[in-house]
Formats: C-alpha cells, sequence, structure tokens
C-alpha cells in the first residue's frame, strides 16, 4: 500500500499537531488504535496500515479549523508525498453510502472541488480499510472508544443533522455488522474502555448506597 511508516505517520501527527492543535488529534489516535485493535482478529487487514491509516485520517486539519476543506487539504497534502492510499481515505472516511449530502459541517469548498469529491466517491471502489476507517471514526472520540451512538449523537449536536443523515448512520451501522461477523465477536469487546467513555463511570464502580430510612420534612 502507499502509506507512510507508523514512525512516518506518528511523525506528521505531532507536526500537524503544532500547526492546528486541538480534540482532533486524540480522536486521530484512538481512531488508529481501533483500527489496529480491529485489524488484529480480521484476517484480510494489515495491523500497521490499518494504524496509520486511522492516525492520518483528518490529517487535513494542520491547515486549520476547517469544515469539509479538511478532507480535501488531507487528500491533497498524502497524495503530494506519495501516499496515494492514506490520501483516498482523507476522502472516503466521513462518506459508508458514497453520499457527499451526508457531510457534517460547513461545506467550504468551491463548486469545482466539491464536483471532485462527488465524482471521486462515485468512482472510488472502498476496500476493506476504507470502511475499517469509516467504522472507527464513528467509535472514536477524543476521550476514547465509545458507544457509536454516543460518538453520533456528540458529532450531531455540534454540526446538526440533514435529510441524509439516518442514511449515513444505517450504513455505518450495516459496516459495524459485516466487521463483527467477520472477526466473530462484537467490536465493543475489543475495548474495556468503552462503558467509561460512553457513561462517565468507571465500569467497575461501587455499587451507590441507598438510604431507605423514613425522612421527615418541615414546612418552609
Amino acid at each position: 500500500m502507499q502509506t507512510p511508516t507508523r514512525d512516518e505517520a506518528e511523525t506528521l501527527l505531532e507536526e500537524a499537531a503544532l500547526l492546528n492543535p486541538g480534540p482532533w488529534v486524540e480522536h486521530s489516535k484512538h481512531v488508529a488504535r481501533a483500527a489496529e485493535a480491529i485489524a488484529t482478529p480480521h484476517p484480510l487487514l494489515d495491523l500497521e496500515a490499518a494504524f496509520v491509516l486511522g492516525l492520518l485520517h483528518d490529517i487535513g486539519r494542520r491547515e486549520g479549523v476547517t469544515g469539509m476543506r479538511h478532507l480535501l487539504d488531507g487528500y491533497n497534502f498524502l497524495a503530494n508525498l506519495g501516499y496515494q492510499d492514506a490520501a483516498n481515505v482523507c476522502l472516503t472516511h466521513p462518506f459508508p453510502n458514497r453520499d457527499i449530502r451526508t457531510f457534517f459541517g460547513v461545506w467550504d469548498c468551491s463548486r469545482d472541488e466539491l464536483t471532485f469529491v462527488d465524482r471521486f466517491l462515485c468512482e472510488a471502489v472502498f476496500d476493506n480499510y476504507d470502511r475499517l476507517i469509516q467504522l472507527c471514526d464513528a467509535l472514536a472520540m477524543a476521550s476514547g472508544v465509545c458507544l457509536m451512538e454516543k460518538r453520533m449523537m456528540d458529532v450531531a449536536l455540534r454540526h446538526g443533522i440533514n435529510d441524509h443523515t439516518v442514511a449515513k448512520w444505517k450504513a455505518t451501522f450495516e459496516i459495524k455488522a459485516q466487521t463483527e461477523t467477520v472477526i466473530g465477536r462484537s467490536v465493543y469487546s475489543l475495548f474495556p474502555e468503552v462503558v467509561e467513555n460512553t457513561f462517565g463511570l468507571a465500569s467497575d464502580a461501587a455499587p451507590v448506597a441507598i438510604d431507605r430510612a423514613p425522612k421527615t420534612f418541615s414546612a418552609s
């Protein structure tokens, strides 16, 4: 595959974090970790490629705080370095059902750029790595892996939804189901922190004691 090595990818992310620090950096690290974890029992995925693609899927954010622009910035940045497979994932990762209309956030691209992205999605052959990063992007917040529903609501509350959002969510759940069929287990079983990251409570927290003694109240 046309991707950098793990060390090279980590250096690229470190440089990007200096240019535009923010939660997206930790999110990228968790996407990479999730991709590697899922690739471990998956017979068709390479661990290092999975990690690298996850780490760099949002690398376009190195250019600053943008919306759809970061997809193109990442694609162009990695393609110019000769990492075409990694560049492709920058464009494919938000679109599990190939529909550009499902993008969350600002459409800060020119008409020609939008046409390019739309044509790219229509013509691209999504492989196991595209699907893997689409799944992991929907599993990982900046705090770690959580239930997909929480990640989806977090994004929706920040960026809003539209008439095509539910179709995108359904496509992502289909990828999850297909992946679990291949690896023979729930993806959540690979991540012990899911409960804490989803509900904000430690999974081994002690039960809360309930005081059942009768209460007396005074009139106020």
